[in-house]
């Protein structure tokens, strides 16, 4: 009965209907006519019918006409709006191979739509494939191409994108197509998922149907990441894409805002989208271009630790730039306290001819929080030798795509001249930095 559709007659006389996926633990894994995969022990089945096309088909519309019954009735405005989504893989897009129990990349652009039909009743889908890939192999080419995609999208108008990624580096995509999409002039919307779409527990779902609802509703121009707020089912968050990052290896409420509030949480559900943050400086201010990345480039992010030396400095001599996690406010052990410290000296002496021939940038590998060299005289020490990113709040990942970006677009000597790593392009440097480390309550 795998793949086929079904209506079942439980013992507490409950019915569902829907396409069995798969046995687990003595259950059916079956995919509701709405998107969601529920469970259900073999042992409180207590009639099963397989349904034919026919059958199956008559079900689809009485709960697609239904579900636009429902739609008018809570809201007034027109319906049918153009929204495009570009798949490019990860968790979302895949399915678990029962044979070797791995998740691997597997959907098809027109599989997702038929496993998530509300969609269709929010906005007019068009689907398009980039490639069906795990995030973490993602490569400034494909940034450059996800944002042609887009570009070409709006300009055949649509309201809206939807990009579907995988969660490991989507915060990487995010702050990339944030500063690539110059002019941007309609919402632009990554999401993912922590658990595979064929899934009894997939948060596919709901982040795919509330960015819809969100580029439908808010019509807030910018680029955002739309993920669970929590781990239960109910709102999705909204972030920006430059504030954005992936705080939990396997939860569904993975993804936090650093150093500022959400923008947003948006239920589809209940009709209601609550606006928290509103980006102040995303609004359009011409045509949409494409400021893209140079593949060729050489960028580099190390982080710091105890007993790091200079051959490690040393080895992005040939780089074009070279981002630092450092500890704290933005350290790195470069002095020499006494007979077990000398190598600090030369860590130092290493950053100072590093830092002559391409741009530094500090960032902290505390994540939250902002960087102050100028409280501890290490803090000076770097800065005396042309170390940028004094003051950013920015994400050690966000501050890497903005310099990789930057020495795309600029030449070095301006960057340098102009701080630029200090401008805030895209919202991704707040004023005052959030110190909330919270979900935020709905």
């Amino acid at each position: 009965m795998i793949g086929k559709r079904a209506e079942f007659l439980l013992t507490d006389g409950a019915k569902i209907s829907g396409r069995v996926m798969n046995i687990q633990d003595n259950a059916l894994i079956i995919k509701l006519l709405n998107g969601y995969n529920v469970g259900v022990l073999i042992d409180e089945i207590k009639e099963a019918k397989e349904l034919d096309e026919e059958e199956s088909r008559d079900n689809r519309k009485e709960y697609e006409k239904s579900l636009r019954h429902e739609e008018h009735k809570n809201s007034g405005e027109k319906l049918k709006i153009q929204i495009s989504i570009i798949h490019t893989g990860g968790t979302i897009a895949s399915k678990v191979d029962y044979k070797t129990g791995a998740v691997i990349a597997r959907f098809k652009p027109e599989d997702i739509l038929k496993m998530f039909p509300e969609l269709n009743n929010i906005a007019n889908i068009n689907s398009r494939l980039i490639g069906n890939m795990l995030s973490e192999n993602m490569r400034a080419e494909h940034y450059n191409l996800i944002a042609e995609a887009v570009k070409e999208e709006i300009e055949n108008g649509s309201d809206g994108v939807i990009i579907t990624h995988g969660t490991d580096t989507l915060h990487y995509t995010s702050s990339a197509l944030s500063f690539i999409l110059e002019g941007l002039n309609k919402p632009v919307v990554l999401v993912g998922a922590q658990r595979s779409s064929d899934r009894a527990s997939s948060d596919a779902y709901l982040n795919l149907i509330n960015a819809a609802y969100f580029i439908k509703r808010a019509k807030m121009p910018g680029v955002y990441v739309c993920m669970h707020n929590s781990i239960n089912d109910d709102d999705s968050v909204i972030i920006l894409g430059t504030k954005a990052r992936k705080m939990h290896t396997s939860r569904r409420d993975a993804f936090k805002s650093i150093n500022t509030k959400p923008v947003a949480l948006v239920n589809y559900k209940e009709k209601k989208i609550k606006v928290i943050n509103k980006p102040t400086n995303t609004k359009s201010s011409g045509k949409l271009t494409l400021r893209r990345f140079n593949p060729k480039l050489k960028v580099g992010l190390l982080k710091s630790f105890p007993g790091i030396n200079h051959e490690l400095i040393d080895f992005f001599k040939d780089y074009d730039g070279l981002v630092i996690e450092g500890t704290g406010l933005g350290h790195l052990p470069i002095v020499e306290n006494d007979k077990f410290t000398e190598e600090n000296s030369r860590v130092f002496e290493s950053l100072k001819k590093l830092s002559r021939k391409m741009p530094v940038v500090m960032s902290s590998q505390t994540i939250y929080g902002r960087i102050n060299m100028n409280v501890y005289s290490p803090g000076r020490m770097l800065l005396s030798i042309g170390i940028l990113g004094n003051f950013s709040d920015m994400t050690p990942e966000t501050t890497f795509i903005k310099l990789w970006w930057l020495l795309s677009n600029y030449n070095t000597d301006k960057i340098r001249r102009k701080n630029l790593i200090m401008k805030n392009f895209r919202g991704e440097l707040t004023d005052k930095s959030d110190e909330s480390f919270n979900i935020i309550e709905s």
